[in-house]
């Protein structure tokens, strides 16, 4: 793996070009001067919409500063997040924060007047203003929200309070990206030298079980320390996503974060009820782990660690993408083709170094193009996560080039079939090309690990948040020991009884940042029973499968998420999706187990 003690020691061709965005911070500088005088003027039309030239006016100044913002706002968290202890460019994100706060009060009127305003008038507009026809959709779908939006003036003060509410997750942010300092393990000269999440994530896997429990309490000493901190953040952020979703109505706070993507809540506890009545699979899979690793205490250090010796390789970033690139074969020679682009455009950012975010996203910028962020290791492990995050950018750049900017953006739910189809699709040619009795067990063991940690992970994640915010609406206390005993219990369901806890595995909630985002982990799992579906079909050579999936990825937001699946033929109202996969689970481990 190649080490990186510096930015500046990064080839070019591996760093993003953030000049495709602006060329430098002066042309930043000077955007954000232009989006001011353009957010003060769109607040000029509070009380001046009174016919359908002057909402339409409105209309067209505010898309073009979502779009100015959207470029603003990415640049600086770019350069945040190439290195979080950079004060400048934290200096940026802060000015990007005020111009979002800025923003979302010139706009707070908007809702409140939409709402008052008859439908039938609404019409009448529209047929007097033909332009009006482009944002008729997303006008008419406001008046779902007509019961969850409060008086002009209520909006404006909750969007004052935006920054103010965003506190909890920017903390800790900061605590988990730029001030933690993990424990110290050995290295091979013997000597201690601090732990990196880098050196963590690759000592899981290590087939020294001391080296592995040395990284895993090393890893959770500082977590523990900060339990009551983290407590605290993390308490705040769902204490304030209660109070939000009682202001605006809504039945729970749970409610409120499906309500955008039309998603029943019987979707999400469906999901939770169908994992845990078909949990045995993964509880055979825990027993069969011990079994295999012949010891006496399954530890959750020992859950990572290949189960198959002999077969770890080191995968270069270059080799893994062309490995990726022929794995989309399923998807078409434009998939592939306009993938490739990427890497030679600079879309990627790819090496660990210090201050850099950790883990992998990719974020897309309408008129520009999507960057993605990785930390590649060149492991079997980043060249899925490599392969998932370009399944992302794909899917920004096709809803990119075949959406108007109104629809082009799209949901979490259906984000995560995109990124998981490619995984799906990677594992099966790995396995396919693999001539190796032991590569193959190898790589079937592989899929297993990371359909635990993709789909039983994420319900677990999603139970975890439905039972936080429960007791939060309760008024129960939610302090350190709460959630340990929480995310203790539920450890224990998902593992089952041949894994032995330790201290550390209640304090797991401490690290996870998706808790500060409620109620989206659920996609990851409902999106990855979602794509192996898809890819099963993909992999038959289903033109039809293809031709449908593609339009999928060209969709955006122009229909509600659940509706983008079913022209796929993937219908997740009903439990039979997640049970397909949950019966994939069982047939992996069954095979693993006879081999």
């Amino acid at each position: 793996m190649k080490s990186y003690s510096s930015r500046q020691d990064v080839p070019e061709h591996e760093k993003w070009n953030l000049s495709d965005i602006f060329p430098t911070t002066v042309e930043w500088e000077e955007a954000c001067g232009v989006l001011e005088s353009k957010i003060e003027k769109l607040a000029q039309y509070n009380g001046r919409l009174s016919d359908a030239d002057s909402l339409h006016a409105f209309l067209v100044l505010s898309e073009e500063i979502d779009y100015d913002f959207r470029k603003v706002y990415v640049y600086a968290m770019l350069q945040v997040d190439i290195d979080t202890r950079v004060t400048a460019s934290q200096s940026l994100l802060d000015r990007a924060k005020k111009l979002a706060v800025s923003l979302a009060a010139a706009k707070s009127f908007f809702m409140p007047f939409l709402l008052k305003l008859k439908p039938e008038t609404l019409k009448q507009y529209i047929a007097e203003k033909k332009e009006l026809a482009y944002f008729e959709e997303d006008l008419y779908d406001s008046y779902r929200y007509k019961k969850h939006i409060l008086s002009e003036e209520k909006e404006e003060i909750l969007s004052q309070l935006g920054e103010a509410l965003q506190v909890p997750s920017h903390t800790f942010g900061m605590i988990n990206n730029a001030d933690i300092v993990f424990g110290e393990v050995t290295d091979e000269n013997g000597d201690k030298i601090p732990l990196t999440r880098g050196m963590y994530a690759k000592r899981m896997e290590d087939e020294d079980r001391e080296k592995r429990a040395e990284a895993y309490q090393a890893y959770y000493k500082p977590y523990k320390q900060m339990k009551n901190t983290i407590a605290s953040t993390l308490s705040a952020a769902i204490k304030n996503n209660v109070m939000i979703s009682r202001m605006r109505y809504y039945p729970s706070a749970l409610e409120k974060g499906l309500f955008s993507d039309e998603v029943p809540k019987d979707v999400y506890e469906t999901l939770i009820e169908t994992t845990k009545a078909n949990i045995e699979p993964m509880h055979e899979y825990i027993r069969l782990r011990k079994e295999l690793l012949e010891v006496e205490q399954l530890k959750p250090y020992d859950l990572a660690v290949p189960l198959v010796s002999g077969v770890k390789e080191e995968i270069p970033f270059d080799e893994a993408f062309e490995i990726m690139i022929d794995s989309l074969a399923p998807l078409g020679a434009d998939y592939q083709q306009t993938l490739r682009s990427f890497k030679t455009k600079r879309y990627f950012d790819v090496r660990e170094t210090p201050g850099k975010r950790s883990g992998a996203y990719n974020i897309g910028v309408y008129g520009v193009h999507p960057f993605v962020l990785l930390n590649h290791r060149d492991d079997l492990d980043s060249l899925f996560t490599l392969t998932h995050e370009s399944g992302h950018a794909m899917h920004s750049w096709y809803s990119s080039r075949h959406q108007p900017q109104i629809s082009a953006g799209y949901s979490i739910f259906v984000a995560e079939v995109a990124s998981t189809v490619n995984e799906m699709l990677l594992i099966r040619y790995l396995l396919a090309e693999s001539k190796e009795d032991n590569r193959r067990k190898f790589l079937l063991n592989h899929f297993i690990d990371s359909f635990k940690g993709t789909f039983f992970t994420q319900v677990m994640f999603a139970e975890f948040e439905k039972l936080t915010h429960e007791k939060a609406e309760k008024g129960e206390p939610l302090h350190a020991d709460a959630f340990n005993d929480i995310y203790e219990e539920l450890y224990r369901t998902y593992n089952g009884s041949a894994l032995e806890c330790d201290e550390e595995v209640k304090f797991g909630w401490t690290r996870i940042p998706h808790f500060y985002r409620p109620f989206y982990v659920y996609k990851y799992a409902t999106g990855y029973a979602a794509a192996n579906v898809i890819a099963e079909r993909l992999l038959r050579g289903d033109a039809a499968t293809q031709a449908s999936y593609l339009q999928f990825l060209k969709g955006g937001s122009s229909k509600p998420p659940l509706e983008l699946l079913k022209d796929t033929g993937v219908d997740l109202t009903k439990p039979d999706t997640i049970e397909d996969a949950l019966v994939v689970f069982g047939g992996l481990v069954k095979q693993f187990a006879e081999l």
